[in-house]
């Protein structure tokens, strides 16, 4: 399997902290040397290692916004 490449460009804020110290965190990111995109994932300290997460174009970001502020949270 290729190695993955990744640059954290833009940290946005972070969520949540688990007790062993990771972070879910919100930031733009750059996979395999492409456009950086909106990243929702856990990471380690120091960003050296990540979790499952998910990656959104703006498009999808702009309608995740929408969906959230019709929520009565």
């Amino acid at each position: 399997m290729p190695e993955l490449k990744y640059e954290v460009t833009k940290e946005l804020g972070i969520l949540s902290e688990s007790a062993r110290g990771w972070t879910k965190e919100l930031n733009y990111v750059s996979w395999n040397d492409r456009d950086a995109r909106l990243d929702l994932r856990e990471w380690a300290p120091n960003h050296e290692r990540m979790g499952k997460g998910m990656t959104l174009s703006q498009e999808e970001a702009r309608k995740l916004r929408d969906i959230l502020n019709n929520l009565a949270l």
